[in-house]
């Protein structure tokens, strides 16, 4: 069973595995899971994408259509976003509520008060400028280093790689469905002041608008706290910023000194700009040490099923 699916890798296999599990869940789950048919199916027919392009590249090899290849190893930069949008997404439908109570009442054991209130203080334009820039370059690592491993000629940096990069998405992930929670700027905070209130010189609007448009809750929204993803816990922001940096150092990435820098004031953002609590932000780190203690572990378990 194992040969059979050496044309699979690790970021394939997790990937795959991952969205049966999605899927079963809308299953069991569907009463309560709006459009669950349609989402299923469209989750066993990207897995069989997923499957199909790995085994023509592997068949095929260098002599596979280049858009072919391409895609193979390219496909995980839309299927994160895919399966975020979707565990986000029904995390509260899964609950029928929101755990923001429990979050705020763990950050004022642990710190005394609210973490992002305490951060206010410090808001300056510039520095909401900077900081803002920094949270918006997330996805910008992951691409950075995918493309630079992809262009090495050993394969085995990219593989292993993009698979403790997508297997920590997909434990983020998980934390959104058991803990379904909206953040600060919803609870402790009035979102639609937060401009006026945390304005930045230049981009900071903009940056802000993108991205609270790709957390479900576009500028204009007539109820941005009902349509908003539920993606506050754990600190995905956190955990996989940090991830990023392990894997640039771990594997002497020409990125690695800048990543370090930016990723550093990001983790910083996630206070500031009101999208995490302190507790969210802890897990992330909890998570991230998880993620690469058993992602290795299970990347080199594959390599040797696999023979890859």
């Amino acid at each position: 069973m194992r040969n059979s699916l050496r044309f699979l890798t690790s970021a394939d296999l997790v990937t795959v595995v991952f969205l049966l599990l999605l899927s079963a869940l809308e299953c069991v789950f569907a009463s309560r899971v709006p459009g669950w048919t349609q989402l299923v199916a469209q989750n066993l027919g990207i897995a069989a994408l997923i499957a199909g392009l790995a085994l023509t590249v592997h068949r095929r090899g260098t002599s596979a259509p280049a858009a072919v290849r391409f895609a193979r190893d390219w496909y995980l930069v839309p299927i994160i976003l895919y399966i975020y949008t979707q565990a986000s997404s029904i995390a509260f439908p899964l609950h029928g509520r929101d755990y923001d109570q429990a979050l705020i009442a763990a950050d004022r054991f642990l710190f005394g008060g609210d973490p992002t209130v305490w951060a206010f203080r410090f808001a300056h334009p510039a520095l909401t400028e900077l900081l803002q820039l920094a949270y918006s370059s997330y996805y910008l690592f992951f691409i950075a280093l995918i493309a630079e491993f992809s262009r090495r000629p050993d394969r085995r940096a990219f593989e292993t790689g993009a698979f403790l990069i997508v297997y920590g998405f997909y434990l983020s992930y998980v934390g959104y469905l058991l803990v379904p929670a909206v953040g600060p700027r919803f609870t402790l905070h009035d979102f639609a002041a937060t401009d006026a209130e945390l304005p930045g010189l230049l981009l900071t609007p903009y940056l802000r608008d993108i991205i609270n448009a790709g957390g479900g809750a576009p500028a204009g929204s007539a109820d941005p706290l009902a349509a908003v993803h539920r993606d506050a816990f754990p600190s995905g922001h956190t955990q996989l910023t940090l991830t990023a940096m392990y894997i640039a150092f771990r594997m002497r990435s020409l990125h690695r000194w800048w990543l370090l820098a930016v990723g550093s004031l990001l983790i910083v953002s996630t206070i500031y700009m009101r999208y995490h609590y302190g507790i969210d932000v802890l897990a992330g780190v909890l998570f991230f040490i998880a993620a690469v203690a058993s992602g290795t572990a299970l990347d080199r378990w594959w390599r040797r099923a696999s023979g890859r």
